[in-house]
């Protein structure tokens, strides 16, 4: 594959989510199997799965300002909590709004 047919939400994966998506393409998507590996309850790894989902779903909205998903990039990582990034996005939203 061509370096720039590679999709956005690939290279924006870390590398710790990058392996993580390896390893579960290599258990041909198996949570109990990924838990096993690394040896952690299937609930995390369910959460992971999650997490890893966001991040790539938040990658996908090109058309949203790289602030909003820097924000939300935050909440999905538990950096700062859901409530707060809304906040946040929202008074953004407001700032912006009102420079125009």
């Amino acid at each position: 594959m061509e370096i720039d047919k590679i999709p956005q939400w690939i290279l924006a994966l870390e590398q710790e989510d990058a392996t993580f998506l390896k390893n579960f393409v290599l258990k041909s998507g198996s949570l109990k199997e990924i838990a096993k590996l690394y040896e952690v309850s299937y609930p995390t790894v369910r959460l992971r799965l999650d997490k890893l989902i966001q991040k790539i779903e938040l990658s996908d909205q090109k058309e949203e300002e790289p602030f909003s998903t820097f924000i939300k990039g935050l909440a999905v990582d538990s950096r700062i909590d859901l409530e707060t990034a809304k906040i946040i996005i929202e008074k953004y939203k407001k700032e912006k709004d009102n420079q125009k």
